[in-house]
């Protein structure tokens, strides 16, 4: 790949440089020519790759095979034949050649030109290629070759690839192929035309203006001043452009997965339902699509496929007589708003309005037809007004109802459960005939359609008080209340037959009363009161004997069909409730496999790694207020007040103290906070939803009709009864979904904990009790006898173990119930489990305990819904389908929704860039570009495929820090299959605080760096196709090398800059364009600028939020994000990752950074943020701050302001951003108090001694030396990399000292020896001082406080005597300080990489004295900005909004967080 850019940067230079600089001067006769030498330097290229092969591959020859050596050998030797062949034959290609043509004709001997023999010579170059090139346009003979064994066909692929195991058949189909070659020849035309016309061709001739001025004025000593054509200004000039060519393929790349990621996005139908409104247009097909998704066909149809489906997926309404689709469909969507419930995103009011009906109610058919889960509140009262005002007109009524699809269901489900109650309550033979008559005339006048003309409806509102009346007492269902309820209906036959209906139907109906009863002879209508209607004693069942579930919630629905007058349209009003409904609703419209049955479901476990990490948090953890009197309770009550008040009447409280009453409620606030952090109780709760998940199902599987009818709820509620008859429905659907899901938490330390007492180990008891399938493996370590019976010691055995909750023996059992754990297996290890990296380790010895073949790896900061479980088994059903038409899928990518990004405009920032890296990012990927590998911890592997290739976790130290993506690699290495699905999501917990943040993102780039030295990336590389390993490198390595090259732009334009103008060639060249005017070097910067400020992140983000809540709200979201300064937390994070990655690349020696996941509102002490980015970014922002200050100081004289703005603005930016924004992110970073209690802090820290056992937090001493750690076991060329990139340093002082008063009239290089000499003196003088403190402070401390004055005095007259003689100004003693300071700096830097040398020479304490002052200075230098803001106190309150801006919108005070809580705990002390 940086050979094929080199190449074409080599041919639109030739292009631009002669000719007319258009692109077709290229079929030019001597510009073609020219354009031919490429091949000479493809040939060069190669050789270098050869060289670089067995350099890269020398330290594994001894376990090489001769074949493979003699490969290494024959490619060098080849590869060194065409460097010599080419150049020979290019040089006979010129009729007219040049100056080195000539030479190499004059060595060859001057023959004619014979340009076919160079021709010949690149066609058998390129013949290989060629090969190539067919078999890439062919792949499946590509395929069969790699994996045939015949000798002769691996004898010819000998050449190409190493006869390894892996690596081999990777190749797509040829649909694939073609998509993501495409993908890349239109990105990559698009960058070459963009980086000629731009950057390239405008350059050339200003260039060449360059080359032809001669420039003798030097300002400094010039070692070179006869060289001609200033190559130094051209190499300056041309530097930072040549890095942002190499750079800028990852902004295109940027924009063009924006472009394709978002097409592939809308044609996955996502965000077709992102609002509640949305989801109420489509709630007539849901139920279908609900049936079509969720439930097993009865017949299997053929699935659609293709472009047409896409588009057009309808789903038919559910037909009236398919009763049981509908019972189906409403107990999957009550399970999921029960769920709600129990989450307290919903209060009781909304889940009663959620809820759906799914009694065996004949009556009820028509109304499923049209389900409508959202209640139509508010209409019933509406449409009685208008029944009453309708003076007749039933037409017209009957058209006013039915424009209102919800106000139609709402009557008619009235009207339907009105008739079913009044039928179910009234049992007495002369009462049921009299009901059956009424109810048959009003049916015949509704089919009529004369209702209103034959009855007065005003008399309405009278009869739905009495029955509203009813529904309240079957509510309580009182038995002492029998005798209103018999009132209640004696009233309401009396509005029905006298006031609704005429007087001539009343006749009629007692007439016919009289009728039934004429055996008994003819009563009067004023009889006693036990021969009245409804007043007999078997008249009326009341009370209801068997209160079931369904009846229930039958009369509570009416009830609020009937009563609730405000509107139901903003429910749920929670935020997240909306989210996870709309979402779940969408997805049932995307293109996802039928479900089978779950008896015939792939069966599947679950495992999630656990260290140390919070389980539940306790109630002092809750309780204790940090330093601001902020406790984690009263921070999330404030952060989600709607789920503290459902969760208040969930558990029937109302204050907070109330809760504090009994052990049981403690127990529900413990648990209500723990579901909010990032907790393992709440990552266990989310995924036993797929046991609830697969209950449900194979409930509805199985259950019969009257079951069916019947409910889960009813099943779930007579569990205990059922299971002690043996084989019930219930037993049943349990035993199928222990068979199809098994849940395991590997605690690693699970077995210390037990034994140490450690309430971690309670909790973990207590979840495994509560989910009794939940299974905990951990590793045992027990001390045993040794069974060597010389050896007298006990020795460590370890054992991998496996628990359950142990269940008492018998449910009547008097014993006291014990909380125990059982053991079900126990495997003895070798040795110690945890020999490489911990997190992979951890898994990799529990894998043996799962079961099924599918394995999801969830993290213990992720959760799961119970949405979301339902389609679990479809997606398992992805493993059984081809997606490419090759291979079937070895790992299932799912897609994170994070949960974090609430807590501050930090974590907001970071849930943005994540979320749109786990949707946009990786759904292009996997398609078009098939290169998406395992990025974290949801995916679904294939759990077979990956047991028998080496596991699902690569745990080799240091190498394999980001573990999840080796088993991405490792799976397409071995013929596996990648593949995105984004119908299904969990839920991610990110990391909150700046801190936290970037210590995540130091793992990741020391990771990327690990991988770049890795043998699976090397492997990739080499057997990927063109097209897809650049697919590979730019959406893996690339992205961090890209953001090295950024940074390194910085330094290269800001050197290049600083040579120009200390040597006095930019003063020289000031008329030329070049240097005045610099249009391609303004993009050039801009498109650095670009990067640094995150534009590679915002772009896909938001496409992603574009296409999933609306491009209106995508754009707001991004003005809020650049108001609360997104672009400074993407600056500083680009020098996280470029210090880190650059670092791991020289140094190697990456670990792993713990980052806590707890709740951020804590200040950080300015010495805790000093040790984490002092080498990250303050170093490197000092650094860059001078250089810019010297090439202002310097070049202010011919240069204008604004051209210097203009270029050096984002450098500017990026200077700030490095030094501050750890104090500007920090909460409380700007008050006066803390300012204090940290100079006090970082004082103490910087002067305390260090030494064996002293942590760096308590002493500088100690964090300096774990700060070089890294030099400790890096090789020689890391060594030699660090000294060569400090004698950069020593280019200041070379310059500046030619630039001070005193050495105006000289230009000889002595100026700089005296330089050193100056610098030797002042090293030898702090020497003697701090030799003297130690040897005579104590003893002669008289002589020594005259020596320091002898010492001051001289330093204080030779300043004068330099001041008055040569006229040394002050602006020379600033120079002074900037010349001296970096190169003491550099000294330093080399000093620590020749650590052992200087020790022996003993050195070593005046270095580490040395850099203590450095420190002392860069730790001032950021502190006073910082103490000088907070005595504004508006800085501080500044600040708290921008942080917590997302926290205000929802309702959060955080002046009452940060201060509100200091004055509570005050008046308590008081009391």
């Amino acid at each position: 790949m940086w050979s094929f850019f080199i190449l074409c940067l080599q041919v639109m230079i030739i292009v631009a440089w002669n000719g007319s600089g258009q692109p077709t001067a290229l079929f030019n006769g001597d510009v073609f020519t020219k354009a031919l030498s490429v091949f000479i330097t493809a040939a060069v290229l190669k050789l270098g790759q050869a060289f670089l092969d067995v350099i890269l591959s020398w330290k594994g020859r001894r376990s090489m095979s001769f074949h493979v050596k003699l490969r290494y050998i024959l490619k060098v030797i080849t590869a060194a034949g065409w460097v010599v062949i080419l150049p020979i034959t290019y040089a006979y290609s010129w009729k007219n050649p040049p100056a080195f043509a000539q030479t190499i004709k004059s060595w060859f001997g001057n023959g004619g030109h014979q340009p076919s023999l160079f021709i010949l010579a690149v066609v058998i170059y390129l013949s290989p290629n060629m090969l190539a090139a067919v078999l890439f346009l062919f792949p499946f003979i590509r395929r069969f070759l790699e994996r045939s064994n015949y000798k002769i066909v691996t004898f010819m692929m000998w050449w190409s690839q190493p006869r390894l195991y892996v690596g081999r058949g990777m190749h797509e189909s040829t649909f694939s192929l073609f998509k993501y070659t495409m993908f890349w020849v239109l990105l990559i035309i698009t960058k070459l035309a963009f980086s000629y016309y731009i950057e390239i061709k405008p350059l050339v001739g200003p260039t060449k203006a360059i080359m032809s001025v001669r420039v003798t004025n030097f300002q400094w000593h010039e070692f070179f001043p006869r060289a001609k054509n200033n190559i130094g200004v051209v190499i300056a000039l041309w530097a930072p452009i040549i890095l942002v060519y190499f750079m800028d393929t990852q902004i295109w790349y940027a924009i063009f997965s924006t472009i394709f990621g978002g097409i592939y996005g809308a044609f996955r139908r996502l965000g077709e339902i992102r609002t509640l409104g949305m989801l109420r247009s489509r709630f007539q097909s849901l139920p279908g699509a609900f049936n079509a998704r969720l439930i097993p066909a009865e017949k299997s149809q053929p699935r659609k496929k293709g472009l047409k489906a896409t588009l057009s997926r309808n789903f038919a309404q559910v037909e009236v007589n398919k009763e049981k689709e509908a019972a189906r469909f409403a107990q999957l969507w009550n399970k999921i708003i029960s769920s709600f419930r129990e989450e307290d995103l919903i209060n009781n009011r909304e889940m009663n309005l959620l809820l759906v009906p799914y009694w065996a109610d004949r009556d009820l058919g028509p109304l499923l037809s049209g389900l409508h889960f959202y209640l139509p509140a508010r209409l019933i009262p509406i449409a009685l007004d208008m029944a009453k005002d309708s003076n007749g007109k039933d037409k017209e009524l009957k058209k006013r109802i039915e424009a209102d699809n919800y106000m139609s269901c709402a009557v008619l489900e009235c009207y339907a459960s009105f008739r079913n109650i009044i039928k179910l309550l009234v049992q007495g033979e002369r009462e049921k005939e009299v009901i059956d008559y009424i109810f048959s005339e009003v049916d015949k006048h509704i089919e009529a359609g004369d209702l209103m003309v034959e009855y007065k409806m005003s008399a309405l509102p009278s009869l739905y008080d009495q029955f509203v009346k009813l529904i309240k007492h079957l509510l309580d269902n009182n038995k002492d209340e029998r005798d209103q309820v018999v009132i209640l209906f004696q009233d309401m036959l009396e509005v029905v037959t006298r006031d609704i209906m005429m007087e001539d139907h009343i006749s009629s109906l007692v007439d016919s009363i009289h009728g039934t009863s004429g055996h008994e002879g003819m009563m009067p209508l004023d009889q006693p009161q036990q021969y009245q209607l409804f007043a007999s004693s078997g008249a009326i069942r009341f009370p209801i004997q068997q209160v079931t579930e369904a009846w229930r919630e039958k009369i509570k629905r009416l009830y609020l069909l009937l009563t609730t007058k405000e509107s139901a349209m903003d429910v749920p009003s929670n935020l997240e409730a909306r989210r996870r409904i709309s979402f779940f609703s969408n997805s049932l419209f995307m293109d996802m496999p039928p479900a089978p049955k779950v008896r015939n479901m792939l069966s599947f476990s679950v495992l999630t790694p656990y260290y140390t990490e919070e389980v539940l948090f306790s109630l002092r953890d809750l309780e204790v207020p940090n330093e601001d009197g902020v406790s984690i309770l009263f921070y999330l009550q404030k952060i989600y007040p709607d789920e503290w008040n459902n969760f208040l009447q969930r558990v029937n409280c109302t204050s907070e103290e109330e809760l504090k009453g009994s052990d049981e409620l403690e127990e529900e606030l413990r648990l209500w906070a723990s579901y909010r952090g990032q907790t393992l109780t709440r990552t266990v709760r989310g995924l036993m939803y797929y046991r609830k998940a697969l209950e449900l199902q194979s409930f509805l599987d199985m259950a019969q009709d009257d079951d069916l009818m019947e409910g889960y709820k009813a099943i779930e509620l007579n569990s205990e009864d059922q299971s002690k008859e043996g084989r019930s429905l219930w037993a049943q659907c349990q035993a199928v979904a222990d068979l199809k899901f098994t849940y395991v938490v590997s605690c690693q330390l699970y077995g210390i904990h037990k034994r140490s007492g450690d309430p971690r180990a309670q909790d973990i008891l207590r979840l495994m009790t509560t989910y009794p399938s939940l299974r905990v493996a951990y590793i045992d370590e027990v001390e045993e006898p040794s069974k060597d019976s010389s050896k007298k010691m006990n020795q460590k055995v370890y054992y991998s173990t496996l628990v359950k909750a142990a269940l008492p023996k018998s449910i009547d059992s008097s014993e006291p119930v014990q909380n125990l754990d059982q053991v079900i297996y126990r495997i003895k290890l070798p040795g110690p489990a945890i020999l490489g990296e911990g997190k992979p380790e951890n898994q990799n010895h529990a894998i043996i305990f799962t079961r099924g073949e599918g394995l999801q790896t969830m993290d213990m900061n992720q959760d799961n819904y119970m949405e979301e479980a339902l389609k679990m088994r479809n997606l398992l059903q992805e493993f059984l389908e081809k997606h490419d038409g090759v291979r079937n899928p070895t790992i299932l990518g799912l897609r994170e929704h994070i949960f974090t990004g609430s807590v501050s405009s930090l974590a907001w920032f970071m849930s943005n860039q994540e979320n749109s890296f786990v949707t946009i990012g990786q759904r292009l990927l996997a398609n078009p570009l098939k290169v998406r590998f395992h990025y974290g911890h949801p995916d679904v592997f294939d759990r077979l495929f990956h047991l028998t290739r080496g596991g699902v976790s690569k745990a080799s130290k240091v190498i394999n820090l980001s573990e999840d993506i080796f088993a991405g690699f490792n799976s397409t290495l071995r013929e596996g299959n990648v593949t995105h699905h984004e119908y299904i999501q969990v839920g991610k917990g990110r990391d909150v605080g700046l801190n936290q943040i970037s210590m995540f993102e130091a793992k990741i780039a020391n990771g990327n760096g690990e991988q770049t030295l890795s043998r699976d990336i090397y492997r990739l590389g080499h057997r990927f196709d063109f097209f897809r390993m650049m697919s590979c490198y730019f959406t893996t390595i690339g992205f961090y090398y890209s953001t090295l090259i950024t940074v390194l732009t910085v330094y290269v334009f800001l050197y290049g800059r600083l040579y120009l103008v200390l040597s006095g060639l930019e003063e020289g060249l000031s008329t030329q364009r070049a240097i005045r005017d610099n249009k391609p070097l303004q993009v050039a910067l801009a498109s650095q600028s670009f990067v640094q400020i995150g534009f590679l992140m915002a772009l896909p983000m938001l496409m992603e939020i574009g296409l999933e809540k609306g491009f209106r709200t995508a754009l707001s979201e991004f003005i809020l994000m650049q108001l609360q300064l997104a672009p400074v937390f993407f600056t500083f994070s680009l020098g996280t990752k470029t210090h880190y990655y650059g670092r791991t690349l020289l140094h190697g020696g990456a670990k792993y950074r713990s980052t806590g996941r707890g709740f951020v509102v804590f200040h950080a002490k300015f010495a805790d943020n000093y040790r984490l980015y002092s080498r990250s970014h303050f170093v490197k922002g000092i650094e860059l701050l001078i250089l810019l200050v010297v090439y202002q100081i310097f070049g202010h004289t011919y240069r204008s302001a604004v051209a210097y703005i203009l270029i050096t603005a984002s450098m500017w930016f990026m200077v700030f951003t490095w030094l501050f924004a750890p104090f500007l992110f920090n909460p409380s970073g700007f008050e006066w108090q803390k300012i204090v209690d940290d100079w006090t802090d970082w004082n103490k820290w910087i002067s305390n001694r260090g030494g064996i056992g002293v942590p760096p937090e308590k002493s500088w001493e100690s964090w300096w030396e774990e700060e070089q750690e890294h030099l400790r076991y890096s090789g020689k060329r890391g060594i030699a990399a660090e000294i060569l990139l400090s004698l950069r340093f020593f280019i200041y002082q070379y310059g500046l000292v030619y630039h001070l008063n005193i050495a105006k009239h000289t230009k000889s290089v002595m100026v700089y020896g005296i330089s050193w000499l100056v610098i030797v003196l002042i090293l030898f003088v702090m020497k003697t001082v701090s030799v003297g403190r130690r040897k005579f402070s104590a003893d002669f401390q008289l002589v020594f406080r005259l020596i320091k004055g002898l010492i001051f005095i001289t330093f204080v007259s030779i300043l004068v005597t330099l001041i008055v003689l040569p006229h040394m100004t002050l602006q020379d003693i600033i120079v002074c300080i900037l010349a001296f300071m970096p190169t003491g700096w550099g000294m330093l830097l080399i000093a620590q990489a020749c650590k052992p040398v200087v020790h022996r020479a003993g050195l070593w304490p005046s270095v580490r004295t040395l850099a203590r002052g450095f420190e002392i200075v860069m730790g001032l230098l950021l502190f006073t900005p910082v103490a000088f803001l907070a005595w504004f106190p508006f800085v501080s309150e500044f600040q708290t909004r921008m942080l917590f801006n997302q926290a205000f919108s929802r309702g959060l005070q955080i002046s009452r967080i940060l201060g509100g809580q200091r004055k509570d705990r005050s008046s308590r002390n008081k009391e």
